[in-house]
C-alpha cells in the first residue's frame, strides 16, 4: 500500500487530500455530523502541530549555520543588502495593489455585521511590543513559547558572533549543522504526512465555515485572493522577466512543491526546508539560498503583511464608519514594508493586523470581525508569502551571475518531494560560488 501510495506524485496525493477534505466537510456540514468536523479538525490540528514543534529549533539552527556560511560568500555584505532591498520592493508593490483593490471594491460598504459581538483578539502588535518583544527577557523562554522573531533575534546575534570568532567557534557550528540536518529529516518525514494534513485542515474549515459566514464578507475575502493571486500571477513574473530574464514558467515548475505546502499547511516556516530544496534546485548557490530562505521565512510577508493589512484597514474602516485620508494609506505602506516580521512566520496574521490598526488609530475589535474566516484567507496569504520568499534569491542570485541557468530551465521535471530528502548540511561548497554564464 505504502509503495503504490509513493507511486503517485506527491502533488496529486495533495489534491487528492484536498478533494475529499471538501467532500468531507460538506458532509459534516449538511448532515451535522459533529463526530466528523472534530476528527478533522484533530487531523488537520495534529499537522500544524507537528510543523510548529520543529520551528524553533529549525530556525535558530538554520540562521546560525547561514549566517555563518556567509563567510564563503564573496561580497556577502552586498548579497545582503541586496536581498532585504528586493525584499522591501516587493512588499511595496504588494501593499500598493492591496491598497489600490480596496479603493477599488470598498470592501466594507454594505457589510452588516454584529459590532456589538466584536473584540478584539487576545494576541495583538504594536509598535512598542514589535519593538521590546525582539530581544528576550530569557533565552530558553523564547524556546518553549515559540516566539520566533525572538528567536531570529538570538540566531542572528549568536550566528555573527560565530562567524567573528572564526575557527574557535567551529564545534559550535558543526553541532548547529547536525541539528539542522536532524531537524529536517524529521521535518520532512511531517511533510510527507502533508496529503493527509491538507484533508483534515480543508474538511475542518469546510465544516466549520461553509458558505454562512462567507457570504457577509463575500468581497473582502474575494478582493484578498485577487489580490494574492495578481501579485502570484503578474507581478513576480513580470519581475522575473524584467529583472532576471528568467522564464516564469519555469520557476513555478520549481517552487510549485512549496507553494502547494505553503497553501494547506498555512505556515511560512514549517514550509521553509522544501522552499529551501526548491530554490537551490532553481540554480540558486546553497550558500545564498541557506541564509535567504531561513530570513524570508520570518521577514517576508507580501500576503500577510502586505496585501491583507491594507484591504483589512480600509474594510476595518469602513465598516465603523472612519474615513481615511493619504496620509493613513501612507502609513498603511510603511507598515507593510518595515513591520513585516511581526508576523514571524507562523499560521496567521493577526499581530501585523492589528500593528496595522493601531497604528492608524482604528479599532482593534475590527480584527475580531475577520478571526472567524483567517483559516480561509491565511491559504492564500502563505501562498504568496512562500513564493516571494523564493523570488527574491532567484532574482538576486540571476543578477549576481550566480544562478545555474541549466539547473533552473531543467526545474520541476521531478516531483521534489518524492525525489529526495534534504542533502546533509554542508556550507563548505566554493564551486557553487562562481559566476554562472548567462
Amino acid at each position: 500500500m505504502a509503495s503504490a501510495l509513493r507511486k503517485i506524485p506527491f502533488s496529486v496525493q495533495i489534491l487528492l487530500g484536498l478533494v475529499l477534505g471538501v467532500a468531507l466537510g460538506f458532509v459534516a456540514r449538511a448532515n451535522d455530523l459533529a463526530w466528523l468536523t472534530s476528527t478533522l479538525d484533530t487531523v488537520g490540528g495534529l499537522f500544524v502541530q507537528l510543523l510548529k514543534l520543529a520551528v524553533p529549533p529549525l530556525v535558530f539552527a538554520a540562521i546560525v549555520v547561514s549566517v555563518v556560511s556567509l563567510r564563503g560568500v564573496a561580497n556577502a555584505a552586498r548579497l545582503a543588502l541586496k536581498t532585504l532591498l528586493w525584499f522591501g520592493i516587493t512588499a511595496l508593490i504588494a501593499v500598493s495593489i492591496g491598497l489600490g483593490l480596496g479603493l477599488l471594491v470598498d470592501p466594507g460598504k454594505g457589510v452588516t455585521l454584529d459590532l456589538a459581538g466584536a473584540a478584539a483578539p487576545k494576541k495583538t502588535g504594536s509598535w512598542t511590543d514589535f519593538l521590546t518583544g525582539i530581544v528576550p527577557t530569557n533565552p530558553v523562554g523564547a524556546f518553549v513559547e515559540g516566539n520566533v522573531l525572538q528567536i531570529v533575534f538570538l540566531a542572528l546575534v549568536v550566528g555573527a558572533a560565530a562567524l567573528l570568532i572564526g575557527e574557535a567557534a567551529e564545534p559550535f557550528v558543526t553541532f548547529n549543522k547536525s541539528v539542522l540536518a536532524i531537524v529536517q529529516k524529521a521535518l520532512w518525514w511531517v511533510i510527507r504526512l502533508a496529503p493527509i494534513g491538507t484533508l483534515g485542515l480543508i474538511g475542518n474549515a469546510v465544516a466549520s465555515y461553509g458558505w454562512d459566514l462567507l457570504a457577509p464578507l463575500a468581497k473582502f475575502t474575494t478582493a484578498v485572493y485577487v489580490g494574492c493571486a495578481i501579485v502570484l500571477l503578474v507581478v513576480y513574473p513580470v519581475l522575473l522577466l524584467a529583472a532576471g530574464r528568467l522564464n516564469p514558467l519555469r520557476f513555478y515548475a520549481g517552487a510549485w512543491p512549496a507553494i502547494e505546502l505553503a497553501f494547506v499547511s498555512r505556515s511560512s516556516v514549517g514550509t521553509m526546508p522544501v522552499t529551501q530544496r526548491s530554490v537551490e534546485r532553481l540554480g540558486v548557490p546553497r550558500e545564498y539560498a541557506s541564509f535567504a530562505v531561513p530570513f524570508g521565512a520570518t521577514t517576508k510577508m507580501d500576503g500577510c503583511a502586505a496585501i491583507y493589512p491594507a484591504l483589512a484597514a480600509i474594510f476595518v474602516a469602513q465598516v465603523f464608519g472612519v474615513q481615511l485620508g493619504v496620509t493613513d494609506y501612507l502609513l498603511i505602506a510603511f507598515v507593510s514594508v518595515v513591520g513585516s516580521a511581526a508576523t514571524a512566520g507562523l499560521t496567521g496574521a493577526i499581530v501585523m493586523l492589528t500593528l496595522t490598526l493601531s497604528t492608524l488609530g482604528l479599532p482593534l475589535a475590527g480584527a475580531g470581525l475577520l478571526l472567524a474566516i483567517d483559516p480561509i484567507l491565511d491559504m492564500i496569504r502563505t501562498a504568496t508569502n512562500v513564493a516571494g520568499q523564493a523570488v527574491v534569491p532567484t532574482i538576486v542570485a540571476a543578477r549576481e551571475g550566480t544562478l545555474d541557468r541549466t539547473a533552473y530551465d531543467s526545474a520541476g521535471n521531478r516531483d521534489l518531494v518524492d525525489a529526495e530528502e534534504p542533502d546533509p548540511v554542508d556550507a563548505d561548497e566554493p564551486e557553487r560560488l562562481a559566476p554562472v554564464p548567462a
